[in-house]
């Protein structure tokens, strides 16, 4: 980033009105506002008259001593009343009983507060500006925009999605994850075609505000301290939905552990458990800190923050002033808790051996330490069918995440219905829902389809269902605005991938990380007949996606990819563009013709990138798996790739391929090219039977009434 880009650090505005009369106080006030991240624009008053006279200038927060030598705390307070002003109202003062801290309370002020305890304020405005928070979602990753690297892939992106949408439908929501300061990692490829892995540093202070609550962890017998960084997420009606990172990255850490909030999903397993230990205990206690004390869901998005219910257990226990855990406090944390699981492939769900888990949390291999006999097999076992988790923690010598997270949670879902089925049958015994995902629909639908909507459906951002109406769209408007989402999209190959791509030419996109299981391949089965199939009026392919740095298959992937696309230069112009993020996929997801999908069923849970094309009125060929045995209407929203009793077997491969060439061949290609109108219908099918369905605002209310407040 350039010096001309660095942003100034983003902070929220306040206006307050301060009832007292000594001048260093409420300097002192303020101060401890600006430490917090506001913007404070202020006005001390010590009368009556002088606080009749400035409520005109509409204070969004009053905070008020309870006695001044003209004029009082309650007695402001019954002014306000009096005019029926709604205005936040919070009692700062050197000295006050609990029985006049209760009675002002109870007359509305919203907290009271000591001049002892000014490092508080800051916190305890926050809360009362933001309202009560009753679920903490948390989340290893979470995409909140593209310069801020904390994600990594499609997690991450369904997170802050997830996010927007709360903040959308006001649910009192906030959420936590890891600062990540070198990111997942920049994608290069060298002259050979490998993947090479580079940092992706950002800088925090451009997007984020530093919070002044600490909390700390212990890991392996030393404290590990941390603070937090805040981002607000804007509703499309101003509701904001906090986002607080937590970051070792602090002097009175050792180097070692203020690098452990650094990487995301880098290092061995032992970095990988010490940061699901600072996700987990540590969120929930920075939580704590920063007065979240109103929570009652602990919403996990896969299984790397399953430690929480740890710490939630053990804060059980201290209550009743025990040191073990007991089935009394399992009673009241299960339900409290939900989980998510992701995918069926088994890289998702972390187990770590127990030695190492034993050791970086100071607990004995069976944790009698802190939790009674009865109690550890609940926790950390394998529940059978029908029967109470047994076989501490797995017979293996492994505690795994995902089942820590099926045990303590009430909730459990997977992520779309196939999925559901799926995940009951992988772990049989527990009760697992299903609620498929979806995505945001405003911030994946791209400026041309934007305005398109804003001119038909004008209410689409509040209610995503009434794109349901994109039916009656003109198709001439419809192709226009795909046309202009193409030819920006097309700039971005022609310049960054050394091909040449023009816009009257049917193009494919593929993006999503390189991994064997999604098949990218599968399309370059047979290249006679693909070279066949691109006589017809031309192909042209985008591919985009990283490996994960471990992953030798998904990098060796890539190499292919790349040389095949040298072997069919002459005939089919393929581009592979790098360092894919949210923002490339944004013009990938809204510029292509057609989004192919390719996964090997059943191991993709859900899928994504498909519903953000829909959302532009780009139909899928894909496999039928995931969403889209939910989203296809054959024919109409899109095409299948096979059919839907097609065996689940890895060597499908070549009838898949097969079916992919039969589907270009006999109904794309000469829809695409010959049948220019019947290609848009396909297109206002899949807005607005996909995209009115499959986003994330759907979701979400789904899980407010299946999960947080059932």
């Amino acid at each position: 980033m350039s010096s001309t880009d660095v942003r100034s650090p983003v902070r929220q505005p306040l206006k307050v009105l301060i009832v007292e009369d000594s001048v260093p106080d409420a300097e002192l006030m303020v101060h401890e506002l600006r430490r917090t991240g506001f913007e404070v624009n202020w006005e001390r008053v010590d009368t009556e008259p002088d606080f009749v006279a400035s409520l005109a200038a509409s204070p969004q927060l009053i905070l008020a001593g309870y006695t001044l030598p003209q004029f009082s705390g309650p007695r402001a307070l019954e002014i306000l009343q009096e005019r029926g002003l709604g205005i936040p109202f919070l009692v700062v003062s050197g000295t006050i009983g609990e029985d006049r801290a209760r009675a002002m309370v109870k007359e509305g002020a919203a907290e009271v507060l000591l001049k002892s305890q000014l490092p508080r304020l800051g916190p305890a405005v926050m809360r009362v500006l933001e309202g009560v928070r009753k679920i903490a979602y948390f989340s290893m990753e979470i995409a909140l925009e593209s310069g801020i690297a904390t994600y990594g892939g499609g997690l991450g992106v369904l997170a802050g999605d997830t996010i927007r949408s709360a903040a959308d439908l006001q649910v009192p929501l906030v959420a936590v994850s890891l600062v990540h300061r070198r990111g997942y990692f920049q994608q290069r490829l060298d002259g050979k075609g490998w993947q090479v892995e580079e940092p992706a540093e950002w800088r925090l202070e451009d997007y984020l505000i530093e919070m002044p609550c600490r909390a700390r962890v212990e890991i392996e017998g030393r404290i590990v301290h941390l603070r937090c960084w805040k981002y607000e997420v804007k509703g499309v009606n101003g509701y904001s939905v906090p986002v607080y990172l937590l970051d070792s990255c602090l002097a009175e850490n050792s180097e070692a552990d203020q690098q452990l909030t650094h990487v995301l999903y880098g290092g061995d397993s032992c970095y990988r458990l010490c940061q699901e230990i600072v996700l987990g205990v540590g969120g929930v206690r920075m939580l704590r800190a920063l007065g979240y004390e109103a929570i009652e869901r602990f919403h996990m998005n896969e299984g790397h923050a399953s430690l929480l219910t740890l710490e939630l257990l053990q804060e059980e226990a201290r209550k009743q002033g025990r040191v073990r855990v007991d089935i009394n406090d399992l009673a009241v944390v299960r339900p409290k808790c939900i989980f998510t699981t992701h995918t069926p492939v088994p890289a998702g769900h972390d187990q770590f051996p127990l030695d190492v888990v034993s050791r970086l949390l100071g607990q004995g291999e069976d944790f009698s330490d802190t939790f009674a006999s009865d109690v550890a097999a609940r926790v950390f076992g394998r529940r059978q069918s029908g029967s109470a988790p047994q076989s501490f923690p797995d017979g293996q010598g492994m505690l795994n995440m995902t089942y820590l997270g099926l045990n303590m949670s009430r909730y459990v879902n997977g992520v779309a219905k196939k999925h559901g089925e799926v995940s009951r049958l992988m772990f049989a015994g527990y009760q697992i829902d299903a609620i498929t995902n979806g995505v945001h629909a405003a911030t994946w639908t791209s400026p041309a389809f934007q305005a398109l909507y804003d001119r038909h459906i004008p209410d689409w951002r509040q209610d995503n269902f009434s794109l349901r109406h994109a039916e009656s769209i003109p198709k001439d408007e419809v192709w226009d605005a795909h046309g202009r989402a193409k030819t920006q999209l097309l700039e971005v190959v022609n310049k960054n991938s050394g091909v040449t791509m023009v816009p009257d030419v049917l193009t494919i996109g593929f993006a999503r990380r390189a991994t064997a299981y999604k098949r990218a391949e599968l399309l370059f089965t047979d290249l006679q007949r693909l070279k066949k199939l691109a006589e017809a009026g031309g192909l042209q392919v985008i591919y985009a996606g990283k490996a994960h740095p471990s992953d030798q298959d998904g990098k060796m992937l890539i190499q292919r990819i790349l040389r095949i696309k040298e072997e069919l230069k002459d005939d089919i112009t393929i581009a592979f563009l790098t360092n894919y993020d949210m923002q490339l996929a944004k013009l990938v997801t809204a510029g292509v013709d057609l989004w192919l999908n390719t996964p090997q069923p059943p191991l993709e849970a859900s899928g994504t990138s498909g519903m953000k094309a829909a959302l532009n009125g780009i139909p899928s060929l894909s496999i039928l798996d995931g969403w889209w045995l939910e989203g296809l209407i054959e024919g109409t929203t899109g095409w299948a790739i096979g059919d839907r009793t097609g065996r689940e077997s890895a060597n499908r491969g070549p009838e898949d391929a097969d079916s992919l060439y039969t589907k270009l061949e006999q109904k794309i290609i000469p829809i695409f090219y010959q049948k220019k109108g019947r290609y848009i219908d396909v297109m206002r099918h899949a807005i607005a039977v996909n995209g009115s369905f499959f986003n994330t605002q759907r979701m979400l209310q789904q899980y407010v009434l299946s999960a947080y407040f059932r």
